[in-house]
């Protein structure tokens, strides 16, 4: 999609001749590759985060907000101290998986976006240990930055998960063991 939409041939650009503007290299472009890959990072999450959290917010009793509401609670009170709370097991999760992903950004989306001209700006981790190990051949050198990338990953998940622990309750943090 982000090709078919971005390329030199694609819809965006197709709208910017039309509109007598010149076409943007936007795949070729160091520049544009920050934008295009957070930008369809959003758009690939949003569904599903909408879907996590929607779930979340049908566990809580509608009866707290009926009660918050006699009591006279704004709408802003009612967020803070019944939804937020009501949502934190799984504010709490999502924040722990989504930490461990930080690391190990997605090597698909990453491949299939670069190119030679945006190696500068597009290279991670996954795509580096690809380019030294298989295509390099240095298979050793891309084992230990593989090790390394995934003992980084575990403690940001576990560094994280002690710390909700630590300041929430039990039921607000995930068990990883």
């Amino acid at each position: 999609m982000i090709h078919m939409m971005f390329s030199t041939d694609g819809v965006i650009n197709r709208v910017l001749v039309e509109n007598e503007t010149e076409r943007v290299n936007f795949l070729g472009s160091p520049g544009w590759f920050r934008p295009l890959y957070i930008g369809s990072e959003v758009w690939q999450f949003t569904g599903y985060f909408a879907i996590l959290y929607l779930a979340a917010l049908t566990r809580i009793d509608p009866h707290l907000y009926e009660a918050a509401m006699m009591d006279g609670a704004s709408r802003w009170h009612r967020l803070w101290y019944i939804t937020l709370p009501g949502i934190m097991p799984t504010i709490s999760v999502l924040f722990i998986l989504s930490l461990a992903r930080v690391v190990s950004v997605g090597f698909e989306r990453v491949f299939l976006l670069y190119n030679p001209a945006t190696y500068e700006t597009a290279d991670v981790i996954a795509t580096y240990v690809y380019r030294r190990g298989i295509i390099g051949r240095n298979f050793g050198y891309a084992t230990a930055v593989g090790i390394f990338n995934a003992v980084i990953a575990l403690v940001l998940t576990v560094g994280a998960n002690t710390i909700l622990r630590r300041v929430g309750s039990e039921e607000t943090t995930a068990t990883l063991w």
